[in-house]
C-alpha cells in the first residue's frame, strides 16, 4: 500500500536547518500502516534532506562547513545567467540531495537515539517548502 503526505514548513533561508522529525513521525503512524518505509523528499532545487543529531553545536558546525565547502562569495554562472544570487544555494542543495528513505517498524521511525531528520534551506531568502512524503508499507 501506498500512501501520499505533505508537511508544509517556512524557513528563513541561508542555510536554515529545520527538525521535521516530528511531523514525518506522526505522519507515519497516522498512515495506517505498520511497518515499511516513507521516502522523505524537498521540493525545489536550493533545499535539501539528510538526518543528523539535531544539537546547536552542529547545528552550527555544519553550517559553517557549507561557507568553507561552498563560498557565497564565488562567481558563480547561474548568477550571471540569471540575475540572481543563488547560485551557491543550487549546489550545496545538490550535493545534499532532496530526498531520504526511513524505514518504520510498528509504526515508529527506526532511527537512532540521536537522530533526526533535517531539512536545509540553502536559498538566500525566507521560503515556503513543501515535503513529500511516500509512506509505503503494509
Amino acid at each position: 500500500m501506498l500512501v501520499n503526505r505533505r508537511i508544509s514548513i517556512k524557513s528563513k533561508g541561508n542555510c536554515d536547518i529545520i527538525d521535521i522529525t516530528k511531523s514525518v513521525a506522526e505522519e507515519v503512524s497516522g498512515s495506517g500502516l505498520r511497518s515499511g518505509t516513507v521516502a522523505v523528499f524537498v521540493s525545489g532545487s536550493t533545499a535539501g534532506v539528510t538526518t543528523i543529531e539535531y544539537e546547536p553545536g552542529l547545528i552550527d558546525d555544519m553550517q559553517n562547513m557549507w561557507r568553507r565547502l561552498v563560498p557565497e562569495e564565488y562567481p558563480y554562472k547561474h548568477n550571471e545567467s540569471w540575475g540572481e544570487d543563488n547560485g551557491y544555494s543550487h549546489i550545496r542543495a545538490s550535493m545534499l540531495g532532496a530526498s531520504l528513505v526511513v524505514p518504520f517498524v510498528d509504526k515508529a521511525l527506526s532511527l537512532g537515539t540521536w537522530q533526526q531528520i533535517i531539512v536545509v534551506d540553502f536559498d538566500t531568502r525566507p521560503r515556503s517548502r513543501e515535503v513529500v512524503l511516500q509512506i509505503m508499507g503494509e
